[in-house]
């Protein structure tokens, strides 16, 4: 029976209801915290961004933050929140000072939304504003008002205090990652000459802007000095390496747009055009641009973004009077970077040969890519390996961040998660076995090896990163010494000539359950030792366990559980001090002696129970 459509159908929600409801339209995907982009960090993101217009503003120097699971707080020296409108700004949608270009004319927060669904999104908010020796505090849980005080006189300086709680019914469990925390800290620091943000007591600063943040992401010695353009309402800092693949961080107003936009594409635009203008000849765009490390930092006036969570820039124009972006970007980068170029001659000479390298490596795998594309085009049609979803992360779906790829071992694990898998957006790719220990090899082996041939146009990472199709690749293998090794094979792989995919947080390791345990009325599947004793606590003495030991022994009934809302996933990470190169010649290189020294050193011996 079709349900009626009328009057009584159409319901108004509170603005509380409607960000609860609908968090995705306010805040991108949930997650648990195992991704940059999760939930929990947008929350914290959102109070950040606050407090750092304040800065900007010239109001406020530092700013205090600390960051557990269970709560998270932001305390800045700015101006303080008017404490008349305190709840207004903490409750109210579209309500907040950012409307008014001249007192915000180059914010990150645009639309008085963000600190609502902080609000909103948290079991716990409070909220304080310090304002001319005055100090008044509002309590919420889930937005509704729990308390409201004024506290009268106050020693305090100016400015605000929010403190929150992530609602575990939402974000259930979540827990922050301290690097993505650290990374982000630093980001803001690189962006904000002069400001002091002190994070779970660690200072973050920066003196020297991009270029400092390009110094402090580069995991080898730079074939040149950083070139670091400084510009009316435009930074940025280029160096090139010796890694694959082309690295890029974009900001606009201080907001990492992780996704680029209209000034990154101009950017990369401009570096062509200016390299080909000062050199006098037509290179190919991907050997000027091959092994790049870069960054750019642009400020638009009343920005527009692609979605709330500001990660891709949709601005044409810089601002009602301005300049177009591309041209604002294009015109700073040709003037600069060539009177750079004309002016520093040692790197000029360095960065024509690096170009010259990289042309004459791509002449030289052409032959084999093009028998390579041939037979990937022809495998495609039927390709036995790759079991695709329907949803892609370079299309426009609302669930493309959700679209992932299982990288399995044989056709056992690959066949329970083939048919437990959510076809929308899960997508398996099969290995026959150990791939091949690529460190040191060149691109050569991607075209002439026909599973990585076949990986890469399944990922659609040949040329670059903008169009991968998945936005997690997820390596599933047994957690045994041969499942290890084929998880450190693959990395390597990705970390010798696709390194971005692991740099913007793609990557992610597989965790599956180590035991089930289990009796008539409960069942615990355990991913440790520590779980494994929580779990027989619980269900007592008549407990049956069960030590999986593969994949492939999970029934496909069994494996839905693992694969869906709640699938346990680490990501690949790197450490900001790690070098690519010198972590893969220890771990996958020749060096056997020291190796076994540090299996030696660090040898752990598990016992069966009897």
């Amino acid at each position: 029976m079709t349900p009626n459509y009328d009057e009584g159908s159409i319901r108004t929600l509170d603005w509380q209801e409607h960000i609860r409801k609908r968090p995705g339209m306010y805040i991108g995907k949930l997650g648990d915290g195992t991704a940059a982009d999760d939930g929990i960090y947008v929350l914290l993101k959102e109070v950040m961004d606050n407090s750092i217009d304040e800065f900007m503003m010239g109001f406020g120097k530092k700013i205090e933050v600390k960051v557990s699971n269970e709560l998270v707080s932001v305390r800045d020296f700015g101006r303080g929140i008017p404490l008349g409108k305190l709840l207004d700004v903490a409750s109210k949608m579209n309500t907040g000072a950012k409307y008014d270009s001249e007192v915000f004319k180059k914010s990150v927060g645009l639309n008085g939304v963000g600190i609502k669904a902080v609000n909103a999104l948290s079991n716990s908010f409070v909220i304080k504003a310090f304002r001319e020796g005055q100090v008044k505090e509002i309590a919420f849980s889930r937005g509704q008002v729990v308390e409201e005080k004024d506290l009268g006189k106050t020693e305090e300086p100016n400015g605000t205090m929010v403190a929150f709680v992530p609602d575990i019914d939402i974000f259930r469990n979540y827990r922050f990652h301290n690097d993505y925390v650290e990374n982000m800290m630093k980001n803001y620091s690189f962006l904000n000459a002069g400001l002091t943000i002190l994070c779970n007591g660690e200072k973050f600063q920066s003196k020297n802007g991009l270029k400092d943040l390009l110094e402090e992401n580069l995991d080898a010695e730079p074939l040149y000095p950083v070139i670091h353009l400084k510009g009316d309402d435009i930074e940025v800092a280029i160096t090139h390496g010796n890694q694959y693949g082309e690295d890029y961080y974009s900001f606009v107003n201080g907001q990492h747009t992780t996704q680029g936009g209209t000034h990154l594409v101009a950017f990369r635009e401009a570096i062509v055009k200016t390299v080909r203008e000062f050199y006098k000849k037509d290179f190919d765009p991907s050997d000027i641009r091959a092994s790049i490390i870069a960054a750019i930092s642009i400020k638009v006036e009343e920005p527009v973004f692609e979605s709330q969570t500001k990660t891709k820039l949709g601005s044409r124009d810089i601002g009602p009077d301005g300049p177009s972006v591309r041209n604002h970007v294009v015109s700073f980068v040709q003037k600069e970077l060539d009177n750079y170029l004309h002016k520093n001659q040692d790197v000029a000479e360095v960065f024509l040969r690096r170009i010259q390298e990289s042309e004459r490596e791509r002449k030289a795998i052409s032959g084999i890519k093009k028998l390579a594309k041939q037979r990937a085009k022809k495998s495609s049609l039927h390709n036995k390996k790759l079991r695709d979803c329907r949803v892609h992360y370079n299309s426009n779906h609302e669930r493309k961040s959700d679209s992932s790829i299982f990288i399995t071992e044989g056709d056992s694990a690959s066949g329970s998660i083939t048919k437990s898998r959510d076809v929308n957006t899960q997508a398996v790719f099969s290995l026959r076995g150990k791939p091949l220990n690529t460190y040191g090899m060149t691109k050569k082996v991607v075209y002439e090896n026909e599973e990585f041939n076949l990986l890469q146009a399944a990922l659609n990472i040949e040329d670059s990163m903008e169009d991968l199709r998945y936005n997690k690749v997820i390596i599933a293998t047994d957690a045994d010494v041969d499942g290890m090794h084929i998880r450190l094979l693959l990395i390597t792989f990705f970390l010798q000539f696709f390194p971005e995919l692991v740099k913007k947080g793609h990557l992610y390791i597989f965790q599956t359950p180590l035991f089930r345990v289990r009796n008539k009325q409960k069942t615990f599947y355990c991913y440790s030792e520590e779980e494994r004793l929580a779990a027989v606590k619980s269900v007592g003495a008549k407990a049956e366990i069960t030590r999986f030991k593969g994949l492939g022994e999970i029934s496909p009934d069994e494996f839905k559980n693992f694969i869906g809302p709640d699938i346990r996933l680490e990501p690949v990470q790197m450490k900001k001090h790690e070098s690519v190169s010198q972590m893969l010649e220890f771990y996958m290189g020749k060096n056997t002696p020291d190796r076994q020294e540090f299996i030696i050193d660090n040898l752990y011996v598990e016992k069966d129970e009897v």
